[in-house]
């Protein structure tokens, strides 16, 4: 099976099926001597886990404690692989008995048994959401690497069941509305969707391949490998479809305190940042801004029309412990796979000039 290895230099695979014995992620490619513990990477692993008690998540009760096999030595990463496993503790298989020659709406149960002939039902197996865990794991040795560099990636639900949910305003009344929303959602057996915001801050000018590696390429790859995700935008977005291009062009300005950029190359920045942090595929130096929309979560208690494995029509009911909204959950996947392609990219990057001296 192909399709579970991210990345060319700073490199991710990810194990694991939802109700096997674990799930986990090898990471290759990262420098020794950058700090990293398991309370590192079980932070980020909280705020993915479900039983996590945030509203509209699964009742599913997962420890989600990381265990580092390999790759850390006294508190650094050695440059060697870095395997961390996570165990699956709460499994509850037998709530998926009947599905095991049905297909659900809205999963890829028929997709699989398409390509493959065969899938593992239980949950999903290796098409559920818990095949994230890993991600989110190597995601957190990505930003371990990323962190004395001066980059940091954060992501947000940004709204929810069609409720906007400012980032910075303090305003409860939103989220109240939102757990009201999930509540009424949830008592008729229905779920909801909404959109992750992330923003990458404390990148450098020059990451990124001007043609087939774009920086939004290479991030609109990784985001949309999640699950659940449909969309993704930058900047302006959409949105910039309805300017003119005086407008929608961000004004330079120098910056004479830009760092790392080749003799006679002047420092740069930008009064506004409709682009989102990249021109002509490459990092500007400024923050890093996108949205991405992720559906509502096909597994409902809602009856629906189905076929099974013979061609004959049923009516189903998802039985087993899901998701209303996985949108709190799934901000933590965002900042991960984001975090992938920037260590990737960083990388690549410190072989693209011949004056190492100013990288």
């Amino acid at each position: 099976m192909a399709g579970n290895i991210f990345g060319s230099i700073f490199r991710a695979v990810t194990f694991g099926e939802s109700h096997g014995p674990a799930v986990g992620c090898v990471v290759e490619g990262c420098p020794a001597g950058v700090p990293l513990d398991a309370e590192d990477i079980a932070r980020d692993l909280r705020r993915r886990r479900p039983g996590s008690g945030a509203p509209g998540t699964s009742e599913r009760n997962e420890r989600d404690v990381p265990e580092i096999l390999s790759g850390v030595f006294r508190g650094k990463t050695l440059g060697t692989p870095i395997a961390v496993v996570i165990r699956n503790t709460n499994r509850r298989s037998e709530d998926y008995d009947s599905l095991e020659n049905r297909y659900r709406p809205g999963h890829g149960d028929w997709t699989w048994d398409a390509k493959y002939g065969f899938r593992d039902h239980r949950g999903g197996g290796r098409g559920s959401g818990r095949e994230t865990a890993g991600r989110v794991a190597a995601g957190a040795v990505a930003k371990a690497f990323l962190a004395p560099l001066g980059i940091s990636v954060t992501a947000r639900v940004s709204q929810a069941a069609g409720i906007d949910l400012p980032g910075d305003s303090g305003d409860s009344g939103a989220a109240a509305q939102v757990e009201k929303r999930l509540e009424e959602l949830a008592a008729r057996g229905d779920s909801a969707g909404g959109l992750v915001s992330c923003r990458v801050s404390g990148l450098p000018p020059g990451l990124g391949e001007p043609v087939f590696g774009k920086l939004p390429a290479r991030i609109g790859e990784a985001v949309l490998s999640i699950g659940a995700c449909k969309g993704i935008e930058f900047g302006a977005g959409f949105a910039a479809a309805l300017l003119e291009g005086s407008d929608n062009n961000d004004e330079p300005v120098l910056d004479s305190g830009a760092d790392g950029l080749p003799p006679g190359v002047p420092g740069l920045s930008f009064r506004t940042n409709r682009a989102g942090g990249s021109l002509g595929g490459i990092s500007t130096g400024m923050d890093l801004e996108f949205r991405a929309a992720f559906k509502p979560v096909a597994s409902i208690g809602t009856p629906q029309k189905t076929v099974n494995r013979n061609g004959e029509t049923e009516e189903i009911r998802v039985s087993g412990r899901h998701d209303i909204c996985i949108l709190p959950r799934a901000a933590p996947v965002v900042e991960a796979m984001a975090a992938l392609v920037i260590a990737d990219l960083t990388l690549q990057h410190r072989s693209a000039r011949g004056n190492y001296e100013t990288m």
